[in-house]
C-alpha cells in the first residue's frame, strides 16, 4: 500500500468511498476498472513502484501547501519531474491516491498539473478518474468542472461528440449533469458550428428531466442569428415567449439586428415588446438596434418614436444612437435634417460626434452631390482630432467618381495611403462601378489589376458590377464569363447577380434562356425579388406573351414579393400592345388601389391604348387621378402622340382640357397641334384653340414687339438645330393664326412665304416677310 499523511480538511470526514465506486462500471469498462482504485490501497505487481509514486505524491503535497489558496480554483503546483516519464496508469493512481487522502483540492492540484501537457491533455480515464474521485468526496460542483473541462480539450481534437457522451454516461455513475453544464455544452456545440447538435444535446436535457433556462434557449438563439438562420431565431424565440423566459440584453440585441437584416422588423418588434410584458428592461444597446433597423428599412418616422420612447423609459441616447438616426436622415436624402441632429450632437455637453458620426454626415453629402459641404465636413473632422477611416474615404472618393471628377478622387486615395489608411476593396469597387458607368471599361479592368497587385481580392460586389456592365453594354457572354471566375474563386451567386442575367436576356428577348436562369435561382434556393419577376413580365411582354407576362405575375405573391410601380407598368404596357385595353385598366386601378404612382410612361400608354380606341372619357378616368403637375405633363405628351397619328379631333379635345388647367400652351405642343391641324385640313380647330391662347385685338397691339421678338429669337437660335425647328414651327402657327383672325389688322398686311416645308429630317432655308418691309431669314442648315 501506498502511504500518504492523512491530512484532513476542516469540515470533512475520513474518506468513505461510494458502492457505486468499487462495482464494475458497465459502460465505462474500457476507461475505468476497480484496479485503479485497489492500486491505491494494496499492493499490485502491474503498478509501477510504489517509491516514485509515494515520491510524487509527497512532492505534490509540498508544492501544493506553497502556493496561495484560492477559493475557487486550486493552486499552481511547480513539481520537479521529467513528464515523459510519467506513465498514464501512475497518473491516475497519484489522482486517486491524493484524492482519498489528502483531498478532491489537492488532488484536482495534480490533475491541472497534468493536463498542461499534451501527453495527458487528451487521456480520457484520466478525466474520468478525476471526476469520480470528486464524486466520492461528495464535491459535485468539482467533478462537474473536470468533466466540462474534458469536453472543451477534446473539442480541439475533433472528439467533441465523445467527450459530451461520457458527460451523459456519467449519470450512471452517480453525476447527474445539471442545467449549467449542459448549458456550457450547448455553447461550445455553438461555438464549434454544430447547431444541429447542441440541439441534440437540448433535447436530451429535457428527456432527463432538466429544466431549461434562459441561457439555455438564448445560447441556440445567438447561434442561429450568428449564421442568419432567422426562421429558426423565430422558432426558438416563440418556444421560449411560450415558457415565459426573456433573452438578456446583449442576445436581444443579436436576435433584433437579425430580423432587422432580412427586413423582418415588425416581427422582432413584436418579440421585443412581448419580452417587456414579461420583464424585459431594455437599455440604450436594445433601443439603438431598433432604431437602426428602421433606419436601415427607411422608417425614420417610427425610429423617432422609438428614440421618444428610449427617453421615456429613463435612457438617454447616446452617440451611436445619434450616428444612426443622422445615417438614416441621410440615406433618406434629409440631409438638412440629419445636418441640424448633426449640429445637436456637437453642441451637447454628454456626447461628441465620432469618426462614424462624421463619415455618416459625409456620406450623405456625396449622394447628393454637395461635395464641397462633405470636404468641409471632413476638414472640419481633422480639426476635431478625429482620423478619418478607410469608409470615410471611401464615400468622397465614391461621391468625386459620380460626378466624373476621377482627378480628385485619384488624389484622395493617394493622400489615404500617405495617412497610413490601406484602400479597401469597397473603395476600388466606388471607382471602378463609375468607371463602368462611364463606359470606361479598360479603365475599370486596370484599376482592378492595380488592387490585385495590392493582394486585394474582388468581392460580390465587385463581380456584379462587372456583371452588371457587361450586360448594359450588351455582351451577356462576358457577363457568364466574369459569373465563371467568381464560381470559381469560391464566391456563390446571390439572386442579385441572377438578376442581372435575367434582365440582360430579357432585353435581348430571349426568354428561354431567361427563363432557364430562373429555374436555376429557384433550384439553388434563392428568393427572387420583385426585379426579377419584373424583368420576366418586361420580357414576356415585349416578345407578345402576355399569357406568361401574367402567369410570373401571379407567382409574386408565392415568394413574398409585392408588385411595384414599374412591374405594373410592364404588365400594363403588354396589355396595351395586345390591344386588351379593358384589362390594362383593371391592373391600372389595381395598382392605384395600392397606393402606387404609376410612372409617366405607364400613364401615357394606357391613355393612348384608351383614345386609339375612342374611348377618351376612360382615357381621362385614367388622368383624373394625378396631381396637377404630373397632369399636365403627360397630357402634353399625349396630345403631341395624338398628333403624330393624325387623331387631331382627340387632340383637340385633350388640348382644351389641359388649357383649362393651365392657360398658357406649351410650344412645342402648340406646335405639333397647328402641323396636324394643317396637314389634316382642320383650320377650325387651330381658330377654336387660337381664340383660347390668343384674343382678338392682340396682333394689333402686339404686332411691332412680336416681330422684333420673332427676329430676335430666330436670330438666337440658329445655332441651335432642334430649338430652331422648334421656334419656327410656333412662328408659322402664329403667322396663319394671325390671317385666320381677319379684320383689317395685322394679319392683312403679312406676305408670308416658305420656300420649302420643314420636316423632321432636314430643313431648307426659311424666309417670313412682312407689309412693312421687315425680312426675316434664316439660312439653309441640314438637321439630323
Amino acid at each position: 500500500m501506498v502511504f500518504l499523511p492523512r491530512l484532513r480538511l476542516r469540515g470533512t470526514t475520513p474518506f468513505l468511498c461510494p458502492p457505486f465506486i468499487l462495482r464494475p462500471f458497465s459502460l465505462l469498462n474500457h476507461h475505468l476498472t476497480p484496479v485503479h482504485f485497489h492500486s491505491v490501497s494494496s499492493p499490485s505487481t502491474s503498478q509501477p513502484p510504489h517509491s516514485f509514486v509515494k515520491k510524487l505524491c509527497l512532492q505534490v503535497l509540498e508544492s501544493y501547501h506553497q502556493q496561495d489558496h484560492l477559493k475557487f480554483s486550486p493552486p499552481k503546483l511547480h513539481l520537479d519531474i521529467d513528464v515523459e516519464s510519467l506513465s498514464n496508469d501512475q497518473a491516475i493512481t497519484v489522482v486517486a491516491s491524493l484524492a482519498e487522502d489528502a483531498g478532491s483540492m489537492v488532488a484536482l492540484s495534480f490533475f491541472d498539473w497534468a493536463i498542461g501537457f499534451s501527453k495527458f491533455r487528451h487521456f480520457m480515464r484520466l478525466y474520468i478518474v478525476c471526476a469520480a474521485s470528486c464524486i466520492a468526496n461528495w464535491n459535485l460542483e468539482r467533478a462537474h468542472q473536470v468533466m466540462m473541462q474534458m469536453v472543451r480539450n477534446f473539442a480541439e481534437i475533433g472528439r467533441f461528440r465523445e467527450a459530451v457522451s461520457m458527460v451523459i454516461e456519467m449519470h450512471n455513475q452517480g453525476l447527474d449533469p445539471n442545467v449549467h453544464t449542459l448549458n456550457s455544452i450547448i455553447r461550445m456545440a455553438c461555438e464549434w458550428g454544430l447547431v444541429e447538435y447542441a440541439e441534440y444535446v437540448f433535447d436530451e436535457m429535457c428527456q432527463r428531466g432538466v429544466r431549461p433556462n434562459s441561457c439555455s434557449y438564448a445560447t441556440v438563439v445567438v447561434a442561429y442569428c450568428r449564421i442568419g438562420k432567422v426562421s429558426e431565431v423565430d422558432k426558438w424565440l416563440s418556444r421560449m415567449i411560450e415558457r415565459k423566459l426573456v433573452l438578456d440584453n446583449a442576445s436581444c440585441t443579436l436576435a433584433i439586428s437579425a430580423f432587422c437584416q432580412v427586413g423582418n422588423i415588425s416581427r422582432g418588434f413584436w418579440f421585443f415588446h412581448k419580452m417587456m410584458e414579461l420583464g424585459f428592461r431594455p437599455n440604450v444597446i436594445n433601443f439603438t438596434a431598433l432604431v437602426d433597423g428602421l433606419c436601415k428599412r427607411g422608417h425614420i418616422k417610427q425610429a423617432f418614436e422609438m428614440l421618444e420612447e428610449m427617453v421615456r423609459l429613463g435612457w438617454k441616447p447616446n452617440v451611436y444612437t445619434h450616428t444612426t438616426l443622422i445615417d438614416g436622415l441621410c440615406k433618406k436624402g434629409w440631409t438638412e435634417r440629419a445636418f441640424r441632429l448633426f449640429l445637436k450632437l456637437v453642441r451637447s455637453d454628454n456626447y461628441k460626434p465620432n469618426a462614424c458620426t462624421y463619415t455618416a454626415m459625409i456620406n450623405g453629402y456625396c449622394k447628393e452631390g454637395k461635395l464641397n459641404r462633405a470636404e468641409m465636413l471632413w476638414a472640419r473632422m481633422k480639426e476635431q482630432g478625429l482620423v478619418p477611416n478607410v469608409d470615410t474615404y471611401t464615400s468622397i472618393i465614391d461621391g468625386h467618381c459620380k460626378t466624373g471628377n476621377f482627378e480628385r478622387a485619384y488624389e484622395l486615395m493617394d493622400l489615404m495611403i500617405d495617412e497610413g489608411l490601406i484602400p479597401s476593396i469597397c473603395t476600388y469597387n466606388a471607382i471602378v462601378g463609375s468607371l463602368c458607368k462611364k463606359g470606361r471599361l479598360v479603365d475599370a479592368n486596370k484599376l482592378l489589376k492595380e488592387a490585385t497587385e495590392q493582394g486585394l481580392e474582388a468581392d460580390n460586389v465587385t463581380y456584379t458590377i462587372l456583371m452588371s456592365a457587361s450586360s448594359k453594354h450588351g455582351d451577356t457572354e462576358e457577363a457568364l464569363a466574369w459569373l465563371g471566375k467568381m464560381t470559381k474563386v469560391g464566391f456563390k451567386a446571390d439572386i442579385y447577380i441572377y438578376n442581372i442575367l435575367i434582365a440582360s436576356f430579357c432585353r435581348k428577348k430571349s426568354m428561354v434562356d431567361g427563363e432557364v436562369w430562373f429555374e436555376e435561382a429557384i433550384k439553388l434556393g434563392l428568393v427572387p425579388t420583385k426585379e426579377t419577376f419584373t424583368s420576366m413580365i418586361s420580357g414576356f411582354c415585349g416578345v407578345g406573351n402576355v399569357k406568361l407576362a401574367i402567369k410570373y405575375f401571379g407567382k409574386m405573391s408565392d415568394y413574398g414579393c409585392q408588385p411595384d410601380s414599374f412591374t405594373y407598368g410592364a404588365l400594363i404596357s403588354g396589355l396595351c400592345k395586345q390591344g386588351k385595353s379593358g384589362e390594362a385598366h383593371k391592373v391600372y386601378n389595381q395598382m392605384i388601389g395600392k397606393g402606387l404612382s404609376p410612372c409617366e410612361v405607364t400613364r401615357l400608354t394606357l391613355s393612348y391604348e384608351c383614345c386609339k380606341n375612342d374611348d377618351a372619357n376612360t382615357a381621362m378616368s385614367v388622368l383624373e387621378r394625378l396631381e396637377k403637375k404630373l397632369w399636365v405633363r403627360t397630357v402634353n405628351t399625349l396630345v403631341r402622340k395624338l398628333c403624330c397619328d393624325g387623331k387631331v379631333e382627340t387632340a383637340a379635345f385633350f388640348f382644351h382640357k389641359l388649357l383649362d388647367k393651365q392657360p398658357n400652351a406649351h410650344r412645342v405642343t402648340l406646335a405639333a397641334f397647328m402641323t396636324a391641324c394643317y396637314e389634316s385640313n382642320k383650320y377650325e380647330l387651330v381658330s377654336a384653340i387660337s381664340e383660347r391662347i390668343l384674343p382678338k385685338g392682340y396682333y394689333h397691339h402686339q404686332q411691332q414687339l412680336t416681330l422684333i421678338t420673332i427676329k430676335k429669337e430666330t436670330e438666337q437660335l440658329t445655332a441651335n438645330p432642334r430649338a430652331l425647328i422648334t421656334h419656327l414651327l410656333t412662328v408659322e402657327w402664329f403667322l396663319r393664326c394671325c390671317c385666320t383672325v381677319g379684320g383689317n389688322g395685322f394679319g392683312e398686311t403679312i406676305n408670308y412665304q416658305k420656300q420649302n416645308t420643314l420636316t423632321r429630317k432636314e430643313r431648307n432655308g426659311t424666309v417670313i416677310k412682312t407689309g412693312n418691309g421687315l425680312v426675316l431669314s434664316v439660312p439653309p442648315r441640314n438637321v439630323s
